[in-house]
């Protein structure tokens, strides 16, 4: 484990102490994987705030930390443990536990049918399963990854481009001639602005929370991908959550999934505000654009299946549009 995660384990044991004094009011200690200042963190701002006003003698949300005190990548083993009860995270981040996960940002449904057709439930169980973890919300749905570039792009080969990446669509930047390179958001600024990358993958929202769009040129179209960001909680305190608990948390998860119902207008919104910016939308060849998103779909399904090929081959038809 992680010194930081020892060090926010030791804090909060007395967070726990402290909330059990409330009887039967329980506290959950959460964490997000996201700035508090950024877009993906203001629907769990959101959600914490109502729990708290609406949830008096029943339940509390004490938020202990962000990136700055537990690594992203360390959120899911520390929800896994027990160390937190719930994050504001993505499955692309604990996907080391539960590959599965990714099926979640290669989702072409939304979340409203998966929870009809079954295949919120049989993540939701592979993550109990694997991850000792409930899947409890959907917090982003219909947004997309792009990739944003210095370079001007002419087709689908970004053969030659040196691109940020991720491992969620590494294996697609290759599938299409691009060299994939780690680099930490703190410093693909500076990344950009020396050459070291000719631009990265980002969703259509968040640009401006990081400053990037002063070194960033063209974004791409079509977009790739469902950005997705979720709720979860460790299984054991799920359990042990009463029946008036988990009905007010329900209420609240209902709640929260309503409002990304606004996400693609927020999209057009800061595609507006990037084109301000300087950024220049440009469109691949349209007789390019199929195949450059069947590339993307390609890619990702392909590591779910080498990870876990029976679960891929259930989750797929649910989440997937038939590619």
């Amino acid at each position: 484990m992680h010194k930081t995660t020892r060090t926010l384990a030791a804090t909060f044991v007395l967070a726990l102490s402290a909330g059990a004094a409330h009887g039967a009011e329980i506290t959950l200690r959460a964490v997000t994987a996201f700035g508090q200042d950024t877009f993906f963190s203001q629907r769990f701002k959101a959600f914490v705030d109502k729990v708290n006003a609406e949830g008096k003698g029943i339940m509390k949300i004490q938020v202990v930390g962000g990136p700055e005190s537990m690594p992203p990548f360390e959120v899911g083993n520390a929800l896994r443990a027990g160390v937190v009860d719930f994050a504001n995270s993505t499955g692309v981040f604990h996907a080391n536990l539960v590959p599965e996960a990714l099926a979640m940002t290669l989702a072409e449904k939304p979340m409203a049918e998966l929870r009809a057709n079954g295949g919120y439930a049989l993540l939701d169980q592979i993550h109990r399963e694997k991850g000792n973890m409930v899947w409890l919300a959907r917090v982003s749905d219909g947004l997309q990854y792009h990739i944003y570039s210095n370079k001007k792009v002419s087709s689908s080969d970004f053969s030659g481009f040196k691109l940020r990446s991720v491992p969620v669509y590494r294996a697609f930047f290759q599938s299409i001639g691009a060299s994939p390179l780690q680099v930490p958001p703190g410093e693909v600024f500076t990344a950009l602005e020396r050459g070291v990358v000719d631009g990265y993958g980002w969703p259509s929202i968040g640009v401006f929370d990081l400053g990037w769009q002063e070194k960033t040129k063209y974004r791409v179209e079509p977009g790739f991908y469902n950005v997705e960001v979720s709720f979860f909680m460790n299984q054991n305190t799920w359990k042990k959550l009463d029946p008036a608990q988990r009905a007010f948390l329900e209420k609240q998860i209902a709640w929260v999934e309503a409002q990304n119902a606004g996400d693609l207008k927020k999209a057009e919104e800061e595609k507006a505000r990037q084109a301000k910016a300087g950024i220049e939308a440009v469109a691949l060849p349209a007789d390019q654009v199929n195949l450059f998103v069947a590339r993307a779909y390609e890619a990702g399904w392909k590591g779910v299946e080498q990870a876990s090929p029976q679960n891929a081959a259930k989750l797929k038809p649910l989440f997937s549009n038939g590619r």
